[in-house]
């Protein structure tokens, strides 16, 4: 193995770990090892509070595997690199989301579709993440920051904004396209600004008629409260892409009665019950459901560059890391205005 080409790894990493599910985030320490050839090493000064955060300590997935650091909307500086390296340098600033490795060899590695990849390693699960001082991932899934951009408000845009951006773009959104987003909350106050930044015509659907006049400040060009039945069907048909980024059980057949002909509505918020819908209306309208999880390495540099030249913000509320608890109280609580982030 070659030398890290620095020496300033951590013999210790300390963070805020979970021992069981459900159970209060303690002070933990551990071994990091050796630093591997194609590794480096972050010292973090922000990590962002995602709900899969919460749902990985909580084992809502049935994945997680105590003690474990959770976080993984993570900004900070390179400390040292190992000795494959090429790409990342020390004291430079990066932010590290979902994925901390991929395979590399396999068909989605080749085509720069990482985050498909079967033996993806995501950054907090079987491994410890980012609330915490340090933390190590291999340097293909670090990205450099924009200058311009500051680092309370990039944690969130590492998982949350690339989760709304990556439909986005994958989808073929542009200037002549109409798209709504669905929720106005986490994922989606930042999905308004990716769509207007796209050049589109976006419409902002909510079930809180309170937040039309910031979904309009944040991009919106229209407003529709979703339990308005009547305002729903006024809009049947009115658009190329619907984004749905809520966690809630929607009227699904009336959204995708919302879509044009060859329209799309794309899924990547986790309602708690199936989604149905009638086949007819997506055979006779050529219409389409489909997925998104987070990104490649490729889009998040892209995300960060866009957000960067377009002034897509998170908006978020910064906590102390030692009052993490605190944050996910107040997050599982729908407390937080948009997005929960510590800071050490």
């Amino acid at each position: 193995m070659k030398e890290t080409k620095t020496a300033m790894t951590a013999s210790e990493i300390h963070g805020l770990a979970v021992h069981a599910a459900g159970a209060q985030l303690v002070a933990y320490k551990y071994e990091p090892g050796e630093l591997k050839a194609h590794e480096l090493e972050v010292k973090i000064s922000h990590c962002g509070i995602c709900h899969s955060d919460i749902a990985l300590i909580d084992n809502d997935w049935g994945m997680s595997k105590y003690p474990f650091i959770p976080g993984h909307e993570i900004v900070g500086t390179v400390t040292a690199v190992g000795g494959e390296v090429l790409d990342r340098k020390v004291g430079e600033r990066v932010g590290i989301g979902w994925q901390a490795d991929s395979c590399g060899i396999c068909e989605w590695c080749r085509q720069g579709d990482e985050h498909l990849c079967a033996s993806a390693q995501p950054t907090c699960v079987g491994r410890n993440g980012g609330y915490a001082d340090s933390v190590r991932v291999n340097s293909r899934f670090a990205i450099p920051v924009p200058e311009n951009l500051g680092s309370e408000g990039v944690g969130p845009l590492l998982c949350g904004g690339i989760t709304v951006y990556s439909p986005l773009r994958n989808h073929g959104v542009r200037p002549s396209s109409r798209v709504g987003i669905v929720g106005i909350g986490g994922l989606g106050h930042m999905g308004l600004q990716f769509a207007k930044a796209f050049g589109a015509e976006v419409t902002a659907l909510s079930t809180s008629k309170d937040k039309e006049e910031e979904a309009l400040e944040m991009g919106a060009h229209h407003f529709v409260n979703t339990r308005d039945m009547g305002a729903l069907k006024k809009i049947a048909g009115s658009f190329d892409f619907v984004l749905s980024t809520v966690s809630a059980d929607q009227d699904w057949q009336a959204l995708v009665n919302c879509l044009r002909p060859k329209g799309t509505m794309c899924v990547v918020g986790v309602p708690p019950s199936p989604i149905t819908i009638q086949a007819f209306p997506l055979i006779a309208g050529q219409r389409a459901i489909a997925g998104s999880p987070t990104g490649s390495p490729r889009d998040l540099f892209e995300m960060l560059d866009v957000a960067a030249r377009h002034g897509v913000k998170a908006i978020t509320e910064l906590f102390p890391m030692a009052k993490a608890n605190e944050a996910i109280a107040k997050v599982k609580k729908s407390k937080v205005r948009y997005r929960a982030v510590l800071a050490n």
